[in-house]
């Protein structure tokens, strides 16, 4: 073939992929914003990438606003259905990315997250453990997409979202949440109802939750303020764990590396371990067990007027100082206090491998 057969055959064959490729793009989700809805009392959500902001709303459903990014944006797919997922059905949402290499500029250049996801988009908490191994990286090759979403949940309703990189901010909800993320920040305020937020790599903050709440992070600080329900428990393996106005009946608190600090605090069982950092606690009300663990700390607890407790403490290194007036059946020894105070109700131990120990009243 001549130079110029070669050229006519190369235009016709450009301009044959270009009308495949117009066509595929009419055919693809168009990018930008949509709207979705819904129906029935427990509705699960999985986006690999994006901020996601839950809010409480009105209605019968829960609606969900899609707004996609990225310059392959458009090659998003959205799926929709019920899915036999925890024990019942679930209405679900599932953004399906078509790679297994996401570009999410949001992260910060160097980093990246993986996650395996299945042919249907879920990821995390499935029971097939199996899928693809996809890669979300804040820069390089792939395919370059995102979806951020706005999703409006009416009162009474359960929420499950599920998220491996981004944020997610959630507001004024009335209903039971459940949100797993691999690394994101999750903020909460304002909720009603069992509260579960859990976060491989990122800081968890929340203000004024009533009802059960569950945080966990794998590395970052929790800060928690104004909860209000049965149960408190928190759990990091490397960040620090602070906040106030906390009541509830049980209290639990693990931190593999970090301080604890926690200021008016109405807990009847308490429960704090952490393997290296110092351990701060105001108490409002008498307890009645209370166990303190720390590695290396020190450990500070202030009590009110009516504290009583069998007290057990014991350091490996550091002084023990009780502050507490009339003390009876007293026994000391080097790093070893025991005594009884005030009715004896309760029952406090407090260990710490290397750190001093001071209990006073407020």
């Amino acid at each position: 073939m001549n130079d110029t057969g070669r050229s006519v055959a190369r235009r016709i064959l450009l301009s044959g992929t270009a009308v495949a490729v117009a066509s595929l793009m009419i055919a693809a989700p168009a990018a930008g914003q949509e709207n979705h809805s819904l129906p029935g009392s427990s509705v699960a959500i999985w986006n690999l990438a994006g901020e996601v902001t839950v809010v409480g709303g009105s209605g019968s459903e829960v609606t969900v606003q899609v707004t996609r990014g990225g310059a392959d944006a458009g090659q998003l797919q959205i799926q929709k259905g019920p899915m036999d997922m925890w024990d019942h059905d679930w209405q679900t949402l599932r953004v399906v990315y078509p790679s297994d290499e996401i570009v999410y500029g949001e992260l910060n250049g160097g980093s990246q997250t993986t996650v395996r996801v299945g042919d249907d988009g879920t990821f995390y908490g499935r029971r097939d453990k199996s899928g693809d191994k996809v890669t979300i990286k804040g820069s390089g090759g792939g395919l370059d997409a995102h979806a951020d979403m706005r999703i409006s949940v009416p009162r009474g309703k359960t929420i499950r979202v599920a998220l491996a990189a981004g944020s997610v901010d959630v507001s004024n909800v009335d209903g039971d949440i459940n949100i797993d993320v691999g690394s994101a920040e999750i903020t909460s305020r304002d909720t009603k109802g069992e509260l579960s937020l859990d976060t491989g790599s990122g800081r968890i903050s929340v203000r004024n939750a009533e009802g059960d709440v569950s945080l966990d992070t794998g590395s970052g600080e929790v800060e928690v303020s104004g909860v209000d329900g049965t149960e408190l428990s928190v759990d990091t393996g490397s960040g620090s764990v602070t906040g106030g106005s906390v009541s509830v009946q049980e209290l639990s608190v693990d931190t593999g590396s970090g301080k604890v600090a926690l200021t008016q605090v109405r807990a009847r069982d308490i429960s704090v371990d952490t393997g290296s950092g110092s351990v701060t606690l105001e108490l409002l009300t008498d307890v009645r067990e209370m166990s303190i663990d720390t590695g290396s700390g020190g450990v500070t607890i202030t009590v009110p007027s009516d504290f009583g407790a069998e007290l057990e403490i014991e350091t490996g290194s550091g002084g023990v100082d009780v502050n507490l007036g009339q003390i009876s059946g007293v026994k000391t020894e080097r790093g070893y206090f025991r005594g009884v105070v005030g009715n004896g109700n309760g029952e406090v131990t407090i260990e710490t491998g290397s750190g001093g120990v001071k209990i006073s009243r407020g």
